[in-house]
């Protein structure tokens, strides 16, 4: 018992070291391809792009961590068997299995964290990097005005010149805004503020005593004004994997609430229509309307319920990935750990992975229930995880 004991720290902290620096490794190598992106995205600098780097972290790691612990999985189970470390075992009156259980432990351990990233880490991690992005962009945009007293943004019909800039206040602005291509509204300032806001993916600026040229009409003089304006695709609406659990819990409720609603007043119209002889209502664009709008809840519905239990699915890869890689590395013992390490990683490429992308299309459109069809693909791994892990304990 002390032996085995011994021998099931000694390979614990085997593996922990390996996938440490593996890890480590990967993740900076993935972290520039993360910043190259965001500059490409935003359009910003990489000076306003390095307070981004930890946060761009915990969005790689639920990526990186299956590869890189299946990595040391071939290294350390090739390498003992490969030096006949578990042969002695064996003779030692050892059960092989028992020295997988460091490895179904950290395996374990790593699933539940990359849940926890997910769910937790990485929502939080993206609200900040949308947030530095903001700050950036208003940054970007004082500095144009300070410096060139105009800012034109023809894709939001925007055009904007003052007479200077004291800290976040804009002296003097005339704004000239044609909102979704209407007609050039035209408002003076005495000043300005503009503000973010991320939720509803808007810019706001905030007038004070402002004169404002409607079209056709004369001159409105009001004390304040507002006007919004969308932000450009740099700052997204956060998808479902950048969002909690609860979060999506609460969406899913709130889409098919939405989706009863719609149903019932559609099937109200439809009995109103039927009783009253006005058969021209169903040609009607707002009754058509009906059948457009509860496919795209059910969409929507569709979409994040597929978030959320791929996200339980694909935390598990990480112990499906050890109950496979531990006995084939200990039957591939003649070969290099880096063979050992391709010829597992390679059917999981070509079939596991592309088995998990089926099922997460076939479950956005609705087709069939992700709450067994994101799990194909770790039920596949289990069988063969058996074959292999019973024929290793043979031999």
């Amino acid at each position: 018992m002390f032996l085995l004991r011994r021998l099931q720290q000694y390979i614990l902290m085997d593996l922990l070291r390996f996938f440490a620096f593996l890890l480590s490794v990967v993740t900076i190598l993935l972290v520039f391809v993360g910043v190259f992106q965001q500059i490409q995205e935003s359009g910003l600098g990489p000076s306003d792009v390095l307070p981004i780097l930890p946060y761009i972290i915990p969005s790689l790691l639920p990526f990186t961590i299956p590869a890189t612990l299946l990595l040391t999985i071939c290294v350390v189970y090739g390498r003992l068997a490969g030096d006949n470390e578990i042969t002695a075992a064996k003779a030692a009156g050892i059960n092989v299995l028992s020295l997988f259980w460091p490895a179904f432990f950290l395996g374990a351990t790593l699933s539940v964290c990359s849940l926890l990233l997910t769910d937790q880490v990485i929502p939080w991690s993206v609200g900040n990097i949308q947030r530095i992005v903001a700050m950036a962009m208003e940054n970007i945009f004082l500095e144009r005005l300070r410096s060139k007293n105009h800012v034109s943004a023809a894709q939001q019909g925007l055009d904007i010149t003052v007479m200077g800039i004291d800290g976040k206040k804009l002296i003097g602005p005339v704004i000239r805004y044609a909102p979704q291509g209407r007609d050039v509204i035209t408002a003076l300032a005495e000043e300005a503020t503009i503000r973010f806001d991320l939720e509803q993916q808007k810019a706001i600026l905030d007038l004070e005593r402002v004169e404002i040229d409607l079209p056709g009409k004369r001159y409105a003089r009001v004390r304040k004004h507002e006007i919004s304006f969308l932000l450009s695709p740099v700052i997204r609406k956060p998808k479902p994997r950048h969002q909690s659990i609860r979060e999506i819990r609460k969406k899913v409720t709130a889409a098919s609430q939405k989706q009863i609603a719609l149903q019932q007043r559609r099937d109200i119209e439809t009995a109103w229509a039927l009783a009253m002889g006005n058969f021209n209502r169903f040609l009607d664009p707002d009754f058509v309307n009906y059948e457009q709008r509860l496919k795209h809840d059910k969409n929507e519905a569709a979409r994040l319920n597929t978030a959320m239990h791929g996200r339980f699915a694909l935390s598990c890869s990480c112990f499906c990935f050890v109950l496979v890689g531990c006995p084939f590395s200990v039957l591939q013992a003649r070969r290099q750990f880096l063979m050992n390490f391709i010829l597992c990683f390679i059917p999981i490429i070509v079939i596991y992975y592309p088995i998990i992308l089926l099922m997460m299309n076939l479950s956005k459109m609705g087709l069939v229930n992700p709450a067994w069809a994101m799990w194909v693909g770790n039920a596949g791994m289990l069988v063969a995880a058996w074959f292999i892990l019973r024929k290793a304990l043979r031999h």
